[in-house]
């Protein structure tokens, strides 16, 4: 990647929260795909993937855009994760590695709609210019993702960020704030549908756990999408029954009044209430698996 990039103007808006972590040096490959959920051997340089890091219960801490740039150079993009917390964390694993890990507050990320310029799915497009750009196309939504020289990104905008977040939510993407790290496992957020998550690969923390989750078929809960005027927070999802109410999931993300939601997957269909409001159930979009 070009040292300076520079974001398209006009075009680009800063995505807040968004941080970028570097693994460099003849082990990082090794590294992440000892430590990550997804299956970073089979990841070709140039491409990226959906990924996260996990508890040893197969709880997720956080999730990422792994992006694998060479044979010794990943960036992980955290949308929400605390990056120098994250990046400390994952120090204390590296042992005898060969591997170097460093926030790159140097480099942001800028989200645009319309459709990528030279990006394809998981393909990485790079560009001395313009910087790395990411296809964040979706059902429904033409969008690209650019990381850029920090001093090229330009200012943050509240509307446009709550609008990224309400299509990342759209599509079954969850955004996970420091209330809801270490509380879900990658089934129970439905990250099988983004293609997030290896049930195939060697050793990783939490690894025993999902794969016996998947091949013994025992999710009983997933992610459901709601919308309504209560749906603003974290809070519970209660069930209606006449007149009785019981807690049904956990709303665990939310933008303008659409959330995510962890439901039980099989939840008779009864009427839902998200802060004493009623809310309705919508389709998860899909597109945004890589």
């Amino acid at each position: 990647m070009h040292d300076n990039p520079q974001a398209p103007s006009g075009q680009a808006t800063a995505l807040p929260g968004h941080r970028l972590i570097e693994l460099s040096g003849r082990d990082a490959a090794a590294f992440a795909q000892a430590q990550f959920m997804n299956d970073v051997a089979a990841l070709t340089p140039g491409h990226w993937q959906w990924s996260g890091w996990l508890t040893p219960k197969g709880r997720v801490i956080a999730l990422m855009a792994l992006l694998r740039l060479a044979d010794e150079r990943i960036w992980l993009l955290l949308p929400d994760a605390d990056a120098e917390a994250f990046a400390a964390a994952l120090r204390r694993f590296l042992f005898r590695s060969k591997t170097t890990i460093v926030v790159r507050d140097d480099l942001r990320a800028v989200g645009r709609y319309g459709a990528p310029q030279a990006a394809l799915g998981a393909v990485l497009a790079d560009d001395e210019a313009t910087g790395l750009e990411l296809d964040y196309r979706g059902e429904g939504v033409e969008r690209s993702l650019r990381i850029v020289a920090a001093d090229a990104a330009g200012p943050e905008d509240a509307d446009f960020a709550r609008r990224w977040a309400l299509d990342d939510l759209r599509h079954g993407l969850p955004r996970l704030g420091p209330d809801q790290a270490e509380q879900w496992t990658p089934q129970q957020l439905s990250l099988e549908r983004l293609q997030a998550f290896s049930v195939k690969k060697g050793c990783y923390p939490g690894q025993e756990i999902v794969a016996r989750t998947h091949f013994l078929g025992k999710a009983k809960r997933g992610l459901m999408r709601l919308r309504g005027a209560g749906v603003s927070a974290p809070a519970e999802v209660q069930a209606q029954a006449d007149t009785a109410t019981s807690v049904a999931g956990q709303l665990i993300c939310a933008a303008a009044d659409e959330g995510l939601a962890v439901m039980p997957l099989d939840a008779a269909p009864v009427p839902l209430l998200v802060g004493g409001q009623a809310c309705e159930v919508l389709p998860l979009l899909a597109g945004l698996a890589r």
